[in-house]
């Protein structure tokens, strides 16, 4: 056994990523304070070939060093936009058709493996705040909500493990 080369992964370039059909699939950012979070989601949003991250509130916003430390250049092949308050984003992407599901523990939630979608399905992530995770407000205007099931002792995750968790898992909901 022996790692690839980075000639051997068939990366495509930037360019090219730009043009490529992307899985419909939006990551919005409900209040997030650390930059390196933002910047794990373009990363993750760019090997996911996800259409865009949505910044929401005090989320930081590119060009940012400490979001391109942990994005590594993503921030500029995934698309992105901002909404001074969350609610606005989610009430424009439930407008261009997409099923909003807030990703947090809360009553009637589905469990992330529970989760039923088609490939054509438009998905939009809601992602929350590293301390309150996503604000009432938004948990109040989104169609569901999906929790990652935990077996352990702590009762969250790091926001940017969740994001690659519920991605892979949605993902592979849609092929």
């Amino acid at each position: 056994m022996r790692k690839l080369s980075m000639d051997e992964l068939n990366r495509v370039s930037a360019e090219e990523f730009k043009s490529q059909e992307k899985n419909n699939i939006v990551v919005v950012l409900d209040n997030i304070r650390s930059l390196n979070n933002v910047g794990s989601s373009f990363r993750t949003g760019d090997a996911f070939a996800i259409e865009k991250v949505v910044l929401c509130g005090i989320t930081g916003k590119p060009p940012h060093r400490d979001i391109h430390k942990t994005a590594l250049g993503a921030q500029d092949t995934v698309a992105w936009e901002h909404f001074d308050e969350t609610v606005d984003a989610i009430k424009k992407l439930k407008e261009e058709g997409y099923k909003v599901y807030a990703v947090e523990q809360v009553e009637g939630s589905t469990m992330l493996q529970d989760l039923e979608t088609t490939k054509d399905e438009k998905i939009a992530l809601v992602f929350g705040n590293e301390v309150m995770g996503v604000s009432d407000e938004a948990i109040e205007e989104v169609d569901a909500a999906l929790e990652i099931p935990q077996f352990g002792t702590k009762h969250s995750l790091n926001v940017s493990v969740t994001i690659g968790v519920v991605l892979w898992q949605v993902l592979q909901k849609k092929m």
